[in-house]
């Protein structure tokens, strides 16, 4: 059993009252509308973020009510949007093994119902009658709008640094896990020093979140089971090949350089990039960013634990994370 299976049996009969919650607000009076979410809900993928917003909840109340349960609901439904939107930008075809929504039914539908999805957290962060976890959700999803469109700037440019690789993966991906912490912190009353403390473990558990993602694109097809290389198909260097490309003792560094600054890539580039990046250890400088970034959230919960209830099961989410295969 790996440590977010455990995890989500120590919460399974709060994350089953969290899925209904869910499920009970996207009903509506369209058919269609009903059919398709659900469809979509039949595959909830992980929950990591509502169960991190629970997590830090239970730092300070070890209950989950209907307060904490509406915000993680709030999270999980814009979280769920925005991958709706991004399959549609993507042109996806499948997601978690199964059809997309814009695969099955065409972009149209897809984008409303992705915007259903977005309406329906508005609403279930209204219900915590708490303008902080309101505020949160809405600042969320300016900022998951502003990564993506960073990462295409980005990529147009052949912006290429670490600084502002993270600077994307902050704003696309680890400001997701950021607003988990806040808006768990905000339902119970936790103060505003274990709060802060919380939202910087919660950041670099998203910065880890996304490096591991990112790591896959280097991994052989058949390893991991799925197409590799999509992300410099779509013109995006991340952190295993940023690291090598900036390396001054690899003689090849200027020549990758320039190949990756191209408008289009091939596939015999892609793959040569690849291997670049995996031979002259892009993948170990990743893996050792991350073990960096879990030592920093180690020392901030060691902290927190002085003072408040276990926070052990947030630290194993790092090793989960760090670990994972898919």
């Amino acid at each position: 059993m790996t440590a977010l299976e455990s995890i989500k049996l120590s919460l399974a009969a709060d994350i089953a009252r969290l899925n209904q919650v869910i499920r009970t607000n996207l009903l509506s009076a369209n058919p269609l509308m009903d059919t398709v979410i659900e469809q979509y809900l039949t595959t909830k993928g992980k929950q990591i973020r509502p169960i991190i917003v629970m997590l830090c909840a239970k730092i300070f109340n070890p209950n989950i009510d209907e307060k904490v349960l509406n915000a993680a609901a709030a999270v999980e439904l814009l979280h769920n949007a925005s991958l709706i939107h991004d399959d549609v930008v993507d042109e996806a075809k499948l997601r978690r093994g199964l059809p997309t929504v814009n695969a099955v039914w065409d972009n149209h539908i897809a984008v409303l119902v992705g915007d259903f999805f977005v309406s329906t957290a508005l609403q279930r962060a209204l219900d915590t009658a708490d303008l902080r976890i309101v505020q949160a959700i809405g600042n969320l999803g300016k900022l998951l709008s502003l990564g993506e469109i960073d990462q295409i700037y980005n990529a147009r440019r052949h912006t290429l640094t670490e600084e502002s690789y993270f600077k994307v993966i902050n704003f696309k991906t680890a400001s997701l896990f950021v607003a988990c912490a806040q808006v768990g912190c905000y339902a119970v009353g936790a103060d505003a020093a274990a709060t802060a403390k919380l939202e910087r473990v919660a950041e670099l558990l998203g910065l880890c979140f996304q490096i591991r993602d990112d790591i896959f694109d280097y991994y052989d097809p058949d390893t991991v089971g799925k197409p590799t290389g999509n992300d410099l198909r779509e013109g995006k260097v991340t952190l295993p090949l940023l690291h090598v490309l900036h390396r001054p003792d690899l003689p090849q560094a200027a020549e990758m350089l320039k190949m990756v600054q191209a408008d289009q890539l091939s596939e015999q580039q892609i793959a040569t990039l690849i291997a670049f990046a995996r031979d002259n250890g892009g993948v170990d400088y990743a893996y050792h960013r991350m073990a960096e970034l879990r030592a920093q959230a180690a020392d901030i919960l060691a902290d927190l634990e002085r003072d408040h209830l276990a926070t052990a099961p947030l630290l194993s989410i790092f090793d989960y994370i760090i670990a994972r295969d898919f």
